[in-house]
């Protein structure tokens, strides 16, 4: 691919010269400059090493929520100011069908210093990692500011930062409410149980606690829950029961590291009919209590409450999402 070679001879360049050089900018293609909303799905996002352009070019055809171009991780030290590049002309240059725009940044300084290289070209979110306190999140939010007024951005630039470590869990409320602009907090679970001196297992046990910590924080701060990767990408089974787990916890998405794993999460989220149903039931009391302008909405004998019907009017639009219901199932 010409951007990745584009890149890469850039990088080179600036390795080897003492100057600053400017950049070298690919076409910005009309088919990546559309835009993201705050409260879209995120059942599934897509992890893609930012190295990794043959990835990214059929990324979108698998129809994940989101696509994350890692910068952290998945590229090693050596790579790192490539990745960078390479990420930034891929932001310009691929159609990723609509998924959301994210990119993982590493930490600290050359986690600030990948902002540069990528808020201008139309990221949709960015997940920092790490993040053990409001502080952290707070110098990303306010790095992102001072650059959109830079380049005269005025798109939002969403945040989800991702709690792997003790600190990080006992400080999740915090980290949760330290920016307007968070729409999610995620949790990793590879590097929390490494914190915490345990094993991983399938059945989760060791991780119960944290997971129920970041669902509760984020609920109470009115954001997404996202849910750890499952590693196995052979066992549709295990990734089918650690979804209906999260889904039980409160979790409203999970990670992915291979696309194959995009449909069981999707089919896994996706409401059951029994769900869809006490959803209907819900807003068409709703509807008809605010036609009569009643302040409490009523249910046969039970009163509901405004986050039930909230809850009542996602549980909809992801049906309807899904195709499981019609736009005009009031009909």
């Amino acid at each position: 691919q010409y951007f990745v070679l584009q890149a890469r001879i850039e990088s080179a360049i600036k390795l080897a010269s003492s100057e600053n050089i400017n950049e070298s900018l690919p076409i910005f293609k009309k088919h990546a400059q559309y835009k993201s909303s705050r409260n879209r799905f995120r059942r599934s996002r897509l992890y893609l090493p930012g190295t990794q352009a043959k990835l990214m070019l059929n990324a979108g055809i698998h129809k994940p929520d989101a696509i994350i171009l890692d910068l952290e991780d998945s590229v090693s030290p050596a790579e790192k100011d490539a990745a960078r590049l390479i990420v930034r002309n891929a932001l310009r240059t691929l159609d990723f069908f609509g998924s959301e725009r994210m990119v993982r940044i590493n930490q600290g300084k050359m986690g600030l210093k990948d902002l540069d290289a990528i808020i201008p070209h139309n990221v949709h979110l960015v997940l920092v990692p790490k993040v053990e306190n409001a502080k952290q999140l707070k110098a990303v939010d306010d790095k992102i500011l001072s650059i959109c007024k830079k380049c005269g951005r005025k798109d939002p630039v969403y945040l989800m930062p991702i709690l792997e470590s003790a600190e990080g869990i006992l400080n999740s409320l915090e980290i949760a409410k330290a920016s307007k602009n968070n729409v999610a907090i995620a949790i990793g679970l590879e590097d929390y149980t490494a914190d915490i001196g345990v094993q991983r297992t399938n059945q989760g046990r060791e991780s119960l606690f944290a997971r129920s910590q970041v669902v509760n924080s984020a609920k109470s701060a009115g954001i997404q829950a996202i849910d750890t990767v499952f590693s196995d990408v052979n066992e549709e089974d295990g990734l089918r029961a650690s979804v209906k787990e999260a889904k039980e916890l409160g979790f409203e998405g999970k990670g992915c590291i291979h696309p194959r794993q995009i449909i069981p999460i999707h089919e896994e989220f996706a409401p059951s009919k029994s769900e869809i149903e006490r959803a209907k039931k819900i807003v068409i009391a709703f509807d008809e209590a605010e036609k009569k302008g009643l302040g409490v909405v009523a249910l046969g004998s039970k009163m509901i409450d405004p986050p039930v019907v909230k809850r009542a009017l996602q549980t909809i639009d992801l049906a309807i999402a899904m195709k499981l219901l019609t736009k005009r199932w009031k009909k």
